[in-house]
């Protein structure tokens, strides 16, 4: 006889992710009418969307979604949402049949929202171990496969060939714009245009005449029309990178053209449709800005239709020593590439990285100069970024970096 969780007292926000409607069903039927708030998702990504929602108590996960590996993402939600307790269900075929829960999974209050003790009671768990083996090589452009990056590049393969729209989050300097290439160019899309908007880098006067175009007379100075990044990126994908810093004037006309796939230029009451795959970056959280009232949260939703967070180089510090060597190539190309010691791979692991790769190709680069031929780079030749410096998004980090050279 088939057990589901017993829900304790103090839970009474429950999500159950399984891509069997059965399941789901006859899960959430078990709860009722205990649980005041409880919603369903048919895979992993949109278990994420919900939980990005609202506050929720408990995640009941079926081991086999079929998008994303769920011990993959049940490690994801305990690192994102500590309160979230996640109970993972043990599932076998009966008949060829959607998957059925077997294990007896039990959510023992600890008197505290924030930690839960899973117990299974059934000896026979059947699991899926081929996604939690295999090992994603590095995405077209990018170099490392720490574990920190695994997780990165199999979303990446699972999401590519699709036209989801897809969120990259991650500090600044960690290789957002890197991961956006690497789905267009493993797309259907990929031998089209790839369409980058810095939304930070143009003023907010002119960021919708680049985005969306403008016809001829539109305003004083547009002496011919222009189609505008979005009609680029036709048949191709666009990549929104800094999205949290879009004015929120302009985040309407965003969010009518991600759900219409529709525009009009400025100065015509034309509408163009446009066949463009979204995808957008950020190093802020855009969750905050919602509450803040500095983003709309329907355009955050939509955006948000397969998030992907890249780590910080300090969490992958296992390919600190492939991507040194890797910036110490491309910076001696017109000679042979000095090799790094083992105390300075040694120093380089120990960092803090709060500028992340793009800080690490900045210590190579000055490495190469300060090497002056020698053959081997040492630790004397280290030059770090000053530790006091504390740029937009680099929070309360600290590093061991230090703004001298050593030995000199």
């Amino acid at each position: 006889m088939t057990t589901f969780p017993i829900l304790p007292d103090h839970v009474d926000h429950v999500l159950v992710a399984s891509p069997s409607r059965d399941v789901r069903q006859r899960i959430l039927g078990s709860m009722s009418p205990r649980a005041r708030r409880v919603e369903q998702a048919s895979g992993g990504a949109e278990a994420l969307l919900h939980l990005e929602k609202g506050l929720w108590q408990l995640l009941v996960l079926d081991r086999r979604l079929p998008d994303l590996d769920a011990e993959e993402l049940s490690e994801t939600v305990r690192r994102r949402y500590p309160a979230v307790e996640v109970v993972l269900l043990d599932a076998e075929e009966e008949g060829g049949g959607d998957p059925r829960p077997t294990a007896s999974d039990t959510v023992v209050d600890h008197a505290s929202n924030k930690s839960a003790a899973i117990c299974s009671q059934n000896q026979g768990v059947v699991s899926d171990t081929h996604s939690a083996t295999r090992k994603y090589v590095a995405l077209p452009g990018m170099i490392g496969e720490s574990a920190s990056m695994q997780p990165v590049y199999r979303l990446v393969n699972l999401v590519a060939p699709r036209d989801t729209t897809v969120l990259i989050t991650g500090p600044t300097g960690s290789g957002k714009e890197l991961v956006a290439r690497a789905l267009h160019d493993l797309s259907p899309r990929a031998a089209r245009a790839f369409s980058v908007v810095n939304c930070a880098a143009i003023p907010e006067t002119l960021l919708e005449a680049e985005l969306f175009g403008y016809t001829r007379g539109a305003f004083t100075g547009a002496l011919q029309s222009y189609a505008g990044r979005i009609q680029t990126a036709h048949l191709g994908t666009l990549f929104l990178d800094e999205i949290g810093d879009m004015p929120l004037s302009l985040q309407p006309k965003l969010l009518r053209f991600l759900e219409q796939k529709e525009l009009q230029r400025l100065g015509s009451a034309q509408v163009v449709k446009v066949d463009a795959r979204v995808v957008a970056a950020t190093n802020v959280d855009l969750v905050t800005r919602v509450r803040q009232g500095q983003f709309r949260e329907d355009l955050y939703y939509r955006l948000a239709g397969f998030p992907i967070a890249i780590p910080p180089l300090a969490e992958r510090t296992t390919d600190v020593r492939e991507l040194a060597k890797f910036f110490l190539d491309r910076f001696s190309a017109d000679s042979a590439a000095p090799v790094l010691s083992e105390d300075a791979v040694d120093l380089l692991q120990m960092q803090g990285w709060p500028g992340n790769v793009r800080e690490l190709q900045n210590v190579m680069e000055r490495a190469s100069i300060l090497a002056d031929g020698s053959a081997v780079i040492r630790p004397t030749h280290l030059m770090f970024t000053d530790a006091g410096f504390r740029g937009p998004g680099s929070g309360d980090r600290t590093s061991s970096s230090v703004a001298v050279v050593r030995g000199f």
